[in-house]
């Protein structure tokens, strides 16, 4: 029986050499499992990995294409032997070992009879006048505080996301992106329809002449941006560039989407929010903050744009349920949610710490609150080939083209997520990467 690896790699050898060029369509997986004889799961599995590697990218209804070819030819799959077990260092979940004690107390006075009945009932996108008050109170930060009407909920932050994108755009519509931007929004906008324009960065994140420029150009809907805690570059944005991002978006017409998802690890610093309050919409969630099964999304929008948000919510299926909603305020008010986000700044840094014990002399990003670390590899390295070789390790990372908007794969960098292991175990897998790296691939292919 044929590893779906051995499949993968057998195809980016295809790419690599140049049989398999940019923009060719691959067959349908049916077709493709019975080309190479195997399994139709499989053949699923050979498609996600080559994703994965950002060798391809799936377009829903049209199919999957080989993406553009980085110019040299590949080198032979670094492989070894697979590991037993998977690191994943893809998906980022910070935990902490308090975690569960300060969660349960609040949930224990929830249970109650009394509370959980109301708890159990139908709640809509703009939730109860308790839970807008709490939510409000823990978004707060760097002194700017949302006004408890313009909160809206949804059952996760990636659907408040989905909302807010299909409340200010519309299929056809462009909205502009950092040029690296978070993949799930990649994806959002190919459901729905909506062109990402990517737009230039620099050392202090997007560079606000960019998206003033390509609205000249033609005109943009909207912008979605990351100001604090770049995904995956864990850039911050300084206070003179959002003032001037700000600027331009008053200037230009245009709605901002905030997405504040990993801030709370720098709430002493206020949103882009504070600054265009009538021109930008924030995004956050719960999960990062709590844990990753606590599932809840926000939005805070003006009031121009409430209506058209809820209406998406609901549209969508994305508005809540009561219960994490009655949940997320006793936390914040019992003092969960301020201690385990101290917890998880402090981790954030010490996690950091291990990472740059195993990789400071390699050229890689990562701010000392920020759970991710990006690596641009070092030569002949490619990211594809690297994350297989890292994949037979055992361990998983993420490819520069994985958040790499228009049809360019990106540098030849990874993201590394640095939250879900154990510290031990993630010590372990960064001294395996950084041996790797330290290695040759041709010499790794001929193990």
């Amino acid at each position: 029986m044929k590893d779906y690896r051995s499949v993968a790699d057998a195809v980016a050898k295809e790419i690599g050499a140049g049989r398999l060029k940019a923009g060719d369509r691959l067959p349908t997986q049916r077709e493709f499992a019975r080309k190479y004889g195997i399994a139709p799961s499989t053949a699923t599995r050979v498609y996600q990995e080559l994703a994965r590697r950002g060798l391809t990218v799936g377009h829903v209804g049209r199919g999957t294409f080989v993406c553009e070819a980085p110019g040299a030819p590949a080198p032979a799959p670094a492989l070894s032997e697979p590991a037993d077990s998977r690191v994943d260092l893809e998906l980022n979940y910070p935990v902490v070992p308090e975690q569960a004690g300060l969660l349960a107390a609040g949930l224990g006075r929830l249970l109650r009879p009394d509370r959980l009945e109301p708890a159990l009932g139908p709640v809509g996108a703009v939730g109860t006048p308790a839970a807008r008050e709490a939510a409000a109170d823990l978004l707060a930060r760097g002194g700017w505080s949302p006004g408890p009407e313009r909160v809206l909920f949804a059952g996760s932050g990636r659907q408040a996301i989905s909302a807010v994108v299909a409340a200010l755009t519309r299929p056809g519509a462009r909205l502009g992106v950092e040029e690296l931007t978070y993949p799930v929004l990649k994806a959002i906008a190919t459901r729905l329809g909506v062109t990402l324009v990517p737009l230039a960065m620099d050392a202090d994140g997007l560079v606000p002449e960019a998206v003033e420029e390509a609205h000249r150009t033609e005109p943009l809907h909207a912008v979605y941006v990351q100001p604090v805690l770049h995904n995956p570059l864990s850039l911050t944005m300084p206070a003179n560039r959002l003032d001037h991002l700000a600027d331009v978006l008053l200037r230009c017409g245009i709605h901002a989407i905030e997405d504040a998802v990993w801030a709370f690890l720098r709430d002493d610093l206020p949103p882009l929010a504070s600054r265009a309050p009538e021109r930008t919409v924030l995004v956050d969630s719960l999960s990062k903050r709590l844990s990753p099964g606590l599932s809840l999304g926000f939005a805070v929008a003006p009031a121009a744009v409430t209506g058209k948000v809820a209406a998406a919510l609901r549209s969508g299926g994305w508005t809540p349920m009561r219960f994490p909603l009655e949940a997320m305020a006793q936390w914040q008010a019992d003092g969960a949610v301020a201690a385990l986000v101290r917890a998880k700044q402090r981790e954030a840094g010490v996690r950091q710490e291990i990472a740059e014990g195993h990789l400071g002399d390699f050229v890689t990003r990562g701010a000392a609150r920020s759970y991710y670390r990006w690596w641009e590899l070092p030569r002949p390295w490619r990211a594809d080939t690297f994350v297989a070789a890292a994949a037979r390790h055992g361990i998983a990372v993420t490819p520069a083209a994985a958040f790499a908007a228009g049809r360019h794969r990106g540098p030849h960098a990874i993201r590394i997520g640095l939250a879900s292991p154990t510290a031990k175990t993630l010590s372990r897998a960064l001294a395996t990467l950084g041996d790797l790296a330290r290695s040759a691939p041709d010499d790794l292919a001929q193990d």
